[in-house]
């Protein structure tokens, strides 16, 4: 059975990546609205350009805001929301890697800095998704207010190797399965589903350097698939989660990581 999904997507690191390949699979799948979000005004209206020139009955709006902002955050939400009747599906997607840095070299703004992109941002954009949520009327059983998706990594389920030190991210990323999960049993009953998806190594343009580079090769020899995923495995699994063939996963961190860290 196919995967349907209807309604406003709402999606933050929209322009590259895992975001951008969300909005392109939901397109294919029957979104009617999207909402690209990123700090990167050019790559969104690239992003924005493809998906219309592939998609040309889906309407996309695109917002530049730095998600670990309150306001700017809070204004996007209901920006979205006020020019297509409400949210139906929100994908917190942005986040950054930092630099490999051991933490007793590791300097507090380093550690500020990913910690308020990938922890504070994406508890910022899920309050402002889950407020946004409470005003709207149930879609039925199934479907209910709204789903909110956030994206960790499978090192927000575990640790990395010794030598691949990344604390900040590592941190980071755990708190984001852990507010999912606090959330999740918070709003199921207001009709709100929200789960995390923890991927491994995708080929992203940030891991398509250290690829070409050759520097990520030992990692990619650990995972029992021996390659990274292609970002459409992640966001057809994100299409899972954004549908009502998974209206009964609530707090789930689901791994995508060809096994890592099985």
């Amino acid at each position: 059975m196919a995967y349907r999904v209807d309604g406003t997507a709402f999606i933050t690191g929209g322009a590259s990546g895992i975001g951008k390949a969300a909005a392109l699979t939901l397109a294919q799948n029957g979104i009617k609205a999207l909402a690209l979000i990123d700090l990167n005004l050019s790559v969104l209206e690239s992003a924005r350009d493809e998906i219309l020139s592939k998609f040309g009955h889906v309407e996309v709006e695109i917002l530049q805001v730095n998600v670990a902002d309150e306001s700017s955050v809070d204004a996007a939400v209901n920006n979205v929301a006020a020019k297509f009747g409400g949210i139906d599906i929100g994908i917190n997607s942005a986040g950054i890697s930092g630099t490999p840095t051991p933490t007793h070299l590791m300097s507090l703004s380093e550690w500020q800095k990913v910690v308020d992109v990938n922890q504070t941002g994406v508890w910022l954009c899920q309050r402002a998704l889950i407020r946004q949520m409470l005003k709207q009327e149930t879609r039925g059983m199934r479907e209910g207010r709204g789903v909110i998706i956030n994206v960790s990594s499978m090192f927000g389920v575990g640790g990395p190797p010794g030598p691949f030190s990344i604390p900040h991210y590592t941190a980071a990323k755990h708190a984001v399965v852990g507010v999912t999960k606090m959330d999740a049993k918070a709003y199921a009953r207001e009709g709100i589903r929200i789960n995390a998806i923890c991927p491994g190594f995708v080929d992203t343009p940030i891991i398509g350097e250290q690829i070409k580079s050759g520097s990520m090769n030992p990692q990619f020899e650990m995972t029992p698939i021996g390659r990274p995923a292609h970002v459409d495995e992640i966001s057809d699994a994100l299409l899972f989660l954004s549908s009502s063939m998974s209206s009964y996963m609530c707090g789930a961190a689901l791994v995508v990581d060809g096994g890592y860290t099985v």
